[in-house]
C-alpha cells in the first residue's frame, strides 16, 4: 500500500501520539543533556549515574512505545531493545564500583545495539510512518558512536562530556521525526489524530 492510499480509516494509529512520544523523547534528551553538562563534571558517581539513568530511561520509552504500537513485529524488536537497555543500565551502574572505563564502555555497546534494533523498526515502519528517515539516521548513528565510545572507554581518561553530544543529536532527530509528522498531517484533521502512523527510540 502506497502512502497516497492511506485514509483515516485505513491508517494504523493516530500519528498525534507518535508526535508527543518523539516531543517526550527530544525533551528528555535535552534535559540529560544540560544536566551532563553542569553536574557531570563534577564526579565519576554523578556520571556513571547519569550514564546509568540515560539507558534506563531508554527501556521505558521503548515499553511506553511498545504499548501505543499496532504492528507486531515492531513490538518484539522493541521488547528486545527495552531488555537490553535494562541489563546495560545495571552494567553501567556498575562503574560506580569498577571504574568509569567500564560505564562509558557498556554504554558504548550499549549504543551499538540499541542504534542497530532502532535502526530495524524504523526501516520496518517507513511505509506506515513519516518522519522513519530521521529514526534510520538516529540508528546508525547511534550505531556508529557505540563503537566510539567502546573506543573512548580504552583511552586513559573517559568522560561524560565525551558522550554529551550524542544525547544532542538524538534530541535533534526526534524533535525533526515529530516536525515530520506535523508537516504531513492531512487537511481537516485535528493536531492530535493526525492520520499516519505509528512509530519506532534511543
Amino acid at each position: 500500500m502506497s502512502l497516497s492510499s492511506l485514509t483515516p480509516s485505513s491508517a494504523p494509529a493516530p500519528s498525534g501520539s507518535l508526535r508527543a512520544f518523539y516531543l517526550l523523547r527530544a525533551g528528555f534528551a535535552f534535559a540529560w543533556l544540560a544536566a551532563a553538562l553542569v553536574l557531570g563534571g563534577r564526579s565519576t558517581t554523578v556520571s556513571v549515574l547519569l550514564l546509568s539513568g540515560y539507558v534506563a530511561w531508554d527501556a521505558c520509552a521503548n515499553l511506553i512505545d511498545m504499548r501505543r504500537a499496532q504492528d507486531g513485529q515492531s513490538v518484539r524488536w522493541q521488547r528486545l531493545n527495552a531488555g537490553l537497555s535494562v541489563m546495560a543500565a545495571l552494567g553501567v551502574a556498575a562503574g560506580l564500583v569498577l571504574g568509569m572505563a567500564l560505564a562509558v564502555g557498556v554504554f558504548g555497546a550499549w549504543a551499538l545495539g540499541s542504534g542497530l534494533l532502532q535502526l530495524t523498526v524504523a526501516v520496518g515502519r517507513r511505509r506506515t510512518s513519516k518522519g522513519q528517515a530521521f529514526m534510520i539516521l538516529s540508528g546508525a548513528q547511534s550505531a556508529l558512536a557505540g563503537l566510539f565510545f567502546i573506543a573512548v572507554a580504552l583511552t586513559p581518561r573517559p568522560g561524560i562530556a565525551q558522550i554529551a553530544p550524542y544525547a544532542a543529536f538524538g534530541g535533534l532527530y526526534f524533535l525533526l521525526a515529530a516536525g515530520m509528522l506535523v508537516r504531513w498531517r492531512q487537511p481537516g484533521q485535528d493536531s492530535v489524530g493526525a492520520t499516519l502512523g505509528s512509530d519506532m527510540t534511543a
